[in-house]
């Protein structure tokens, strides 16, 4: 591709996936979410459906929120947008501080093991892929 001037510009493009943005891009350095610790069981609500307003917010910030519409464990939002669990976790700390999303911790029984409805959420997740 040519810049205006005629120069090269220099594209991050692979042949298969097109664009190329490293996962540290995405969220800015950052290999911790500020806040949660987030399970890949865990679900996500989005508390709003419009965050236009919000500034500071990245286009994967909005792809959650609107996602998350509709209920997915962590797992679900990191294969929806095809990005690694780890750059996920980092977003949804930065929308959770926000107010913009609730994230419900799966539930264990007082022997520490997961319920029933644990495994059932992980098998529809599992079905829904």
């Amino acid at each position: 591709m040519t810049a205006p001037g005629g120069a090269a510009e220099h594209e991050w493009v692979d042949d298969h996936a097109g664009p190329v943005v490293r996962p540290y891009a995405v969220t800015g350095g950052r290999a911790r979410p500020v806040t949660g610790t987030f399970d890949l069981i865990s679900l996500v609500t989005a508390t709003r459906t419009d965050v236009g307003s919000e500034s500071g917010l990245g286009p994967e910030h909005h792809a959650i929120v609107g996602l998350c519409q509709r209920m997915q464990s962590v797992a679900e939002v990191a294969a929806h947008l095809d990005l690694p669990v780890g750059t996920v976790r980092v977003l949804l700390g930065d929308l959770v501080a926000r107010h913009l999303v609730q994230v419900r911790e799966p539930r264990a029984t007082p022997a520490g093991l997961p319920d029933d409805s644990v495994f059932e959420a992980v098998i529809n997740g599992l079905r829904a892929l």
